[in-house]
């Protein structure tokens, strides 16, 4: 080789070595880069980013009548979920949701920040998102770290507000919930019962969850799967309740205010419970905004409030049940012994008057029940005396809760001289005892509590703890739960004085107030009540009382006579005489328990008029 050519060489191999040299550099320099710049960065997404725990929620157990009619379901919601650590840019990924989705960026921000300082992994954004909503955040998905679409459980009741406030509804879990440590399985987005069945067997209903183990990219982007648990269903509930009776008590309320409850008198299950106003639990699932629920609660109706349970009313004439059998246990009275009602009852200064102006002349316990005559049933008051009628009162289940386990039940209340005195710091006077004689005056009640009166008297005097729940079954069939009679007590009373309380009831509805509740192929018996809201005077109001005054109507039932399989209470708020009003409604629930051959109407049953405490 010339030395000019190994000159050329010697050229070629310097600038290859510069050009190498120079790539080395390079490498170096972007190594140094990674390594010192952006070392703990990508530390952090190697490590906690490649393989992520995803939760799967489980479905919630069905709830289903006792016939297996669906009361409440699942469907699937497809949900806007952000996983906050692979967020980067908060107020970016806010204005491009905002842009495709129509949301107030403002608000998203301050919702992925609120979750992030309180520690949260998720937050959901939305719920039920339409299909449209789901392929633009897919189509987009590239631009929305931390974005996913997650497939949540949701429920749906096929019946709309069927048995709204047995059912009850669920409601997010809140971050003091969470807090709390009462929840150790739950995580933010979960739903919880809130009242009725989905609250009392929130244990049974919810089930277990489930996860996905899966590998993902430094964005989040999912590349496999490593493991996968299924989530356990909840369990399935059956009611007592019957779809059809519940249906047929809800039409008999509607546009009213009120309560109905049917329940089997031989052991105390419920077969329908309703309250009206109802109230929609689908608006509860999807979530009711601040305003919404303001509106809701503050509604003069009171549409969240389970009347059943909760609502205490005085019992008006149907309390005449418990005041006949005590002056007959009490031997204040014989049944033939006769006490003529002139159409008043005077007590010193006061007079009492009875429903029906004139009176009805000469009356014995049958008579004065079937005609719910007050000046009969003031004397057996005065006679008895109001330690007796709180007594007698107690053993039907009076003044207490019930037992079943459904949200907060209200007691009612039984008056007596010492509750007074602790209440008022009055003593107890004998025009006390007059007027809750005949249901009026301090004595309060609920539909479930005369609902169970009804039932006990119909059954020969056993008082049985309510029941609405009739199983409970794993999603393998296990029986977890099955009901029996609860026997709480006894009326404790002679067969033979229950009997001739049964055989006045059944001449209640057969000739007396009670007649629009009769049927042509099965026998009821029954009482009305009419109990006063307040005193009016009748001149002065020019006959036209305000209807937040009107009575409340009151009727008691069971059926058939001779084999009851029926107890029912039926209370009307506000809705004037029980025997016009409150009867012929149960009537139609009896129709639905017991069909038969229509024939027409009896004639309209005497009414019981408005009952005045005092003059």
């Amino acid at each position: 080789m010339s030395p000019e050519e190994q000159d050329r060489a010697r050229r070629t191999f310097s600038t290859i070595a510069l050009v190498i040299l120079f790539l080395f550099g390079l490498l170096f320099l972007r190594l140094w880069f990674l390594q010192l710049v952006e070392g703990e960065d990508l530390k952090q997404r190697s490590e906690f980013n490649r393989i992520r725990l995803q939760d799967l929620p489980p479905w919630r157990g069905m709830i289903l009548d006792k016939n297996g009619q669906v009361l409440v379901s699942n469907r699937p919601s497809f949900d806007l979920v952000v996983v906050l650590e692979d967020v980067t840019d908060i107020p970016l990924l806010a204005r491009r949701l905002g842009s495709l989705l129509k949301l107030e960026a403002q608000q998203v921000i301050l919702q992925l920040e609120g979750a992030r300082q309180a520690g949260f992994q998720t937050v959901r954004l939305m719920a039920d998102l339409s299909w449209e909503g789901m392929a633009l955040v897919e189509s987009f998905k590239a631009e929305l770290p931390g974005v996913i679409i997650q497939v949540q459980p949701k429920r749906e009741y096929p019946h709309k507000s069927l048995a709204c406030h047995v059912l009850g509804y669920l409601g997010e879990i809140t971050e003091g919930q969470l807090k709390s440590g009462h929840f150790p399985n739950h995580k933010m987005g979960d739903y919880l019962g809130r009242v009725g069945i989905e609250l009392a067997w929130e244990e049974h209903l919810r089930g277990g969850r489930g996860h996905r183990r899966i590998e993902v990219d430094a964005y989040g982007r999912e590349l496999g799967q490593l493991e996968n648990q299924l989530p356990t269903p909840g369990a399935t509930v059956y009611l007592t309740m019957d779809v059809r009776l519940q249906q047929e008590a809800e039409a008999c309320l509607q546009d009213k205010a009120g309560a109905i409850v049917a329940l089997d008198p031989r052991n105390g299950k419920i077969l329908a419970m309703a309250s009206a106003p109802p109230f929609s639990q689908d608006a509860f699932d999807r979530g009711l905004t601040s305003q919404e629920w303001q509106a809701l609660s503050k509604n003069k109706d009171h549409p969240l409030e389970n009347r059943a349970l909760k609502g205490q009313y005085p019992p008006g004439s149907t309390f005449k049940i418990v005041m006949a059998l005590a002056a007959l246990e009490e031997d204040i009275i014989s049944p033939k012994a006769a006490i003529n009602c002139g159409g008043s009852f005077t007590l010193g200064n006061h007079v009492f008057r009875c429903w029906k102006k004139g009176g009805h002349g000469s009356m014995d316990l049958y008579r004065g029940v079937i005609q719910s005559c007050d000046v009969y049933f003031y004397n057996l008051g005065k006679r008895l005396g109001i330690e007796r009628i709180a007594k007698w009162s107690r053993s039907f289940g009076l003044g207490h809760p019930s037992g079943l386990k459904l949200d907060k039940e209200m007691p009612g209340l039984v008056a007596s001289s010492a509750w007074k005195r602790a209440r008022f710091k009055q003593p107890w006077q004998e025009g006390d005892t007059i007027s809750v004689s005949i249901g009026q005056g301090y004595n309060l009640t609920t539909p479930l509590q005369m609902a169970q009166v009804a039932a006990t008297v119909a059954n020969g005097g056993s008082l049985y703890e309510p029941q609405l729940v009739e199983r409970v079954e794993s999603p393998a069939g296990e029986i977890l739960f099955q009901a029996e009679p609860v026997l709480k007590g006894t009326l404790g009373a002679k067969p033979a004085n229950v009997a001739l309380l049964q055989k006045a009831l059944r001449g209640v509805v057969a000739e007396g107030t009670g007649r629009n509740a009769s049927l042509p192929h099965v026998e009821v018996a029954g009482k009305t009540g009419t109990s006063q809201v307040v005193a009016l005077d009748k001149e002065k109001t020019g006959g036209k009382i305000p209807d937040k005054y009107k009575n409340h109507a009151w009727f008691v039932a069971y059926a058939p006579v001779t084999d009851p399989q029926v107890a029912l209470a039926v209370l009307v708020e506000h809705g004037g005489g029980g025997g016009a009003n409150a009867a012929p409604l149960a009537k139609r629930l009896l129709e639905t328990c017991f069909p038969g051959p229509q024939k027409p109407p009896p004639p309209p049953a005497q009414e019981e008029g408005e009952e005045e405490v005092e003059d």
